[in-house]
């Protein structure tokens, strides 16, 4: 029997009120409040808002559609029901969204934050986000970070003049570090937030420290983890991970994607309206954080899933990774670097004003940018193009028996 909680009559009651009233949000990000990098560019028109633009500028860019083929948990199935990134993000926007209409937020922000807060994962997941990172560390001292990277899709490699409200939000989002109370860290500068990101790169722990600047990020945070927790485990048990969701502890959200969802929203908003923090009570903050706990032990941490990724995977990426590297330094344009990674680079920055060619930037940065790009099967075809007689393959499960397909 699902339980769904509901706010309460007094909550309820005042919302309805304030909307009557016309009760405006006096702690939301107002539309005239954005900030750009270009302030000449992309100025806000009656039909496409300031957010909006970012939104636009988000869902058109070249990597966008590559979320569709990016794992979200689970890799090696042949099953169009388990998630990938594409519908995390979308989940999380519809989640964020739903709080912060409640909460009278800028939902155009909240929609831009989330559809962007992942756009820089890599091929694999968590997995492949380890993998390329101790690579990257190995060659240069710095880490790689999924959100860091994401920031510089968008910002860096394409340069979109997204505002520097919704590149903080996806800066700051990292679902990994749950929080009973958010407060948004204030921040007024571009030069700010490059010190923030640079700091990131340099010091693997600064990323604990990021608090996002608007209530709309603070929402995407908090809604990336509602998004997933329950999710994960809907995909867990089509995968045949694990049976049922019996082994996992009831407490105040529930055990069920359906019951995470709606009873972390209802008590989001109960304890954030009309406040200047977005805040979760103490026995529902205790119950995520024991079903991200639950999660981890069941699910993230199994051994079987494991063992594919560090015999198979790992090495796959680091073979990638120094013949990438070797073409580039040697400046062998007939590459895939460069056919297929670099000139689709500078031809998609064509259209906008950039300082310095895109070829000319750190190498090593160049092919970390090609492998964060990457979906699972195209590095997987890249794998074999590179190496076709490769030592390592990736297994999927078959759609329809326990065989596995060798790709």
């Amino acid at each position: 029997m699902l339980t769904y909680h509901k706010l309460s009559k007094e909550r309820q009651q005042e919302i309805i009120k304030d909307r009557e009233q016309g009760w405006v949000n006096p702690y939301a990000c107002r539309d005239e409040q954005v900030i750009r990098r270009n302030k000449d560019r992309d100025e806000a028109s009656l039909w496409r808002p300031a957010f909006v633009r970012d939104v636009e500028k988000i869902i058109h860019s070249p990597y966008y559609n590559r979320y569709t083929d990016k794992t979200q948990v689970f890799s090696f199935y042949l099953n169009d029901d388990i998630s990938r990134r594409s519908l995390h993000v979308q989940l999380v926007s519809r989640i964020a969204r739903n709080i912060g209409r409640l909460l009278g937020l800028n939902c155009d922000l909240i929609e831009a934050i989330a559809l962007g807060h992942d756009i820089g994962h890599t091929p694999f997941g968590h997995a492949g986000e380890r993998f390329l990172n101790q690579i990257y560390h190995e060659k240069t001292g710095r880490y790689f970070q999924h959100n860091v990277h994401s920031v510089r899709v968008l910002d860096g490699m394409f340069q979109r003049n997204v505002s520097l409200q919704t590149l903080d939000g996806i800066l700051c989002h990292n679902g990994e570090f749950e929080q009973q109370e958010y407060r948004p860290c204030h921040m007024v500068s571009f030069e700010e937030f490059y010190e923030k990101t640079e700091q990131c790169s340099r010091d693997k722990a600064y990323i604990k420290t990021l608090i996002p600047s608007t209530l709309e990020g603070c929402v995407v945070r908090i809604c990336d983890m509602v998004a997933y927790l329950g999710k994960d485990r809907q995909d867990a048990k089509k995968a045949k991970l694990i049976e049922n969701s019996g082994i996992f502890t009831q407490g105040e959200i529930g055990v069920e994607n359906a019951e995470i969802i709606n009873n972390l929203t209802v008590n989001i908003v109960e304890n954030s309206y009309r406040k200047d923090y977005i805040m979760l009570d103490s026995e529902y903050y205790e119950a995520m954080k024991n079903a991200k706990k639950e999660n981890y032990e069941q699910i993230y941490f199994n051994k079987k899933l494991d063992r594919i990724y560090t015999e198979n995977v790992e090495p796959m990426f680091r073979e990638v990774y120094e013949k990438l590297y070797s073409d580039l330094v040697k400046g062998n344009e007939d590459s895939v670097i460069f056919k297929h990674h670099i000139e689709y680079v500078e031809d998609a920055r064509a259209h906008y004003e950039t300082s310095s060619a895109y070829r000319d930037e750190e190498p090593c940065q160049i092919v970390v940018d090609y492998i964060a790009s990457m979906t699972d099967d195209y590095f997987v075809d890249l794998y074999h193009y590179l190496f076709p007689d490769g030592n390592y393959h990736v297994n999927y499960k078959s759609y329809f028996n326990e065989e596995e397909h060798r790709r």
